[in-house]
């Protein structure tokens, strides 16, 4: 009788505090002008607001940088190429990802909230740290020798490609953990902290920035990789060789990825203590709306009610269908950078290079997508990335076919207007994957945060993660599946470039998939925020 006491008083001060809440939010001012575009923020709400910002900035600064590395790492190694992507997302990244997932479930039962956060992020800042200070250093003694590589290739050529992933296997554990990242501390970890303290009618103010604020990280990430990079190059021209100089260049990039993440630890363990402790800004049960928790899910019991839910199983389709066509398209594009620059730091400065101006675009996209969020309906603002998607692929495999139909791939002194043939692909691939990516991050990922934020906690913790983590890089693996079954098909030294007509076709199918379930998913999103 206590119990069922107490359970009801505690419900009606839940409702109390949200109506209060609402009250109050409904009778301040409509935000007006420039004040309205670029900052709806009321000034109660900074404290909440500005850490998550941050937290997201330094997330994404370690992103950028991980992402640029490991495609350095895999595309120039001995004997690699960005045909070897292909072979790590498909056999590496995704039993990475569902392993992960198993230990992240049996973590989730035995540690609290905040503990898991710890669990989760620190082994991905020691590994880091470790491959830049002693493993990278020793690669020689611990890979195999180009020599040895070469001769298997030779000898097996239907494993032409992933001979090289074995043979240069820290680099292999580097790009995994990197892809894993992006994953687990951005798609999950992150977000699941800001659906579990952030309501919806904040969430249409505060999501848009977040991203905005975030990728500032781009911004400043891009000019220190390009920055370090140049400086590598310069060591270059003394008595320093190339591999000990790009090995001072990662050294840099790594300790940086190391300062990020303990700022990120930082701001967590204060908004724990001063943010989630605050009831203007969080009610302890929020996210279940005062409703009586459910218990805790077996690992078989949660993926059973997961796959029973059809408005998870539509954000999942999402997630796979980004993935897949973006994943195609940068396989043919990052195949012509190294092409191009075939230098450990000339690689590296052009992927700062491009990951700046991607931040810049997103920022600017941001501005932009904040109001959209706040103006339209929500599947207005999720149908423009697969739009987006479509239009500027169409563009990349059109060059890519017409540069095929003269065989100039391989030579890098093929005119092309002002340019080359390559560097012309390489630049067009550029401005297809910025306005991808920043579309992506000022519309694709606010608007799917979004739609997790109605669900119960069960679907909320660990169905999200399921989605993020297993869907995420499913999606990528799907488009590697694709990849790397047509170069084993073809065997021996097949290019991505080669197989364009294909690879064209198959994003045009994905991204109308992708439309059909943003129409279905957004039906649904209205119904539930209705109830």
């Amino acid at each position: 009788m206590l119990q069922s006491t107490g359970h009801y008083h505690s419900t009606i001060n839940h409702l109390i505090f949200e109506d209060k809440k609402m009250s109050q939010t409904n009778t301040q001012p409509d935000f007006v002008g420039l004040r309205g575009i670029l900052w709806p923020i009321h000034s109660f709400e900074l404290k909440k607001f500005l850490p998550m910002g941050f937290m997201m900035l330094c997330i994404l600064f370690n992103y950028t940088i991980l992402r640029d590395i490991k495609d350095v790492l895999v595309v120039l190694a001995p004997a690699g190429g960005a045909e070897t992507i292909s072979f790590l997302k498909l056999y590496g990244v995704t039993p990475s990802a569902i392993l992960f997932m198993v230990v992240f479930v049996k973590l989730a039962n035995a540690l609290s909230r905040e503990n898991l956060f710890y669990a989760i992020i620190v082994p991905f800042l020691v590994f880091f740290a470790a491959f830049a200070f002693v493993i990278y250093p020793n690669k020689e003694a611990l890979h195999m020798s180009l020599e040895t590589i070469k001769s298997l290739q030779a000898a097996y050529p239907t494993f032409h490609w992933v001979i090289p992933v074995v043979g240069n296997w820290s680099f292999s554990l580097f790009y995994i953990l990197a892809e894993l990242w992006g994953s687990v501390v951005l798609s999950m970890l992150f977000w699941q902290f800001a659906n579990q303290i952030t309501k919806v009618y904040e969430a249409k103010r505060f999501y848009g920035l977040f991203g905005m604020i975030g990728n500032f990280g781009l911004m400043l990430s891009g000019s220190l990789i390009f920055f370090c990079s140049q400086f590598a190059k310069a060591m270059e021209a003394t008595t320093v060789d190339k591999s000990a100089a790009f090995s001072f260049n990662l050294k840099l990039q790594m300790t940086m990825v190391a300062v990020a993440g303990l700022l990120t630890i930082g701001i967590y363990w204060w908004m724990q203590r001063n943010v989630l402790t605050d009831p203007r800004l969080y009610e302890v049960g929020q996210e279940s709306g005062g409703k009586k928790k459910k218990p805790k899910l077996s690992l078989s019991e949660s993926f059973k009610y997961i796959v029973s839910s059809p408005y998870l199983g539509l954000i999942a389709v999402i997630v796979l269908a980004y993935g897949v066509s973006i994943n195609l398209v940068e396989g043919v594009w990052k195949g012509q950078i190294r092409i191009r620059f075939p230098n450990e730091n000339d690689y590296a400065a052009f992927m700062g290079q491009f990951s700046f101006s991607t931040g810049l675009t997103t920022v600017i996209l941001m501005l932009i997508g904040n109001n959209i969020l706040r103006r339209l309906s929500w599947f207005g603002a999720a149908i423009i990335t697969p739009i987006m998607v479509l239009v500027t692929s169409f563009v990349f495999f059109g060059f890519i076919l017409y540069g095929n139909a003269y065989n100039p791939f391989t030579e890098l002194t093929t005119p092309f207007m002002t340019t080359t043939i390559v560097m012309a692909a390489v630049m067009i691939g550029m401005v297809q994957n910025i306005l991808s990516k920043a579309t992506k991050y000022s519309l694709f990922d606010s608007t799917k945060q979004m739609a997790y934020i109605p669900l119960d906690p069960e679907l909320k913790t660990k169905g999200q993660a399921a989605v993020e983590v297993i869907g995420g890089r499913a999606g990528k693996s799907g488009g590697a599946f694709i990849q790397s079954t047509l170069l084993m098909a073809v065997g021996g030294g097949a290019t991505l470039a080669s197989l364009a007509p294909i690879l064209g076709g198959v994003v045009v199918v994905i991204v109308v998939l992708w439309c059909l379930s943003v129409a279905g998913l957004s039906k649904k999103f209205e119904d539930l925020t209705k109830k």
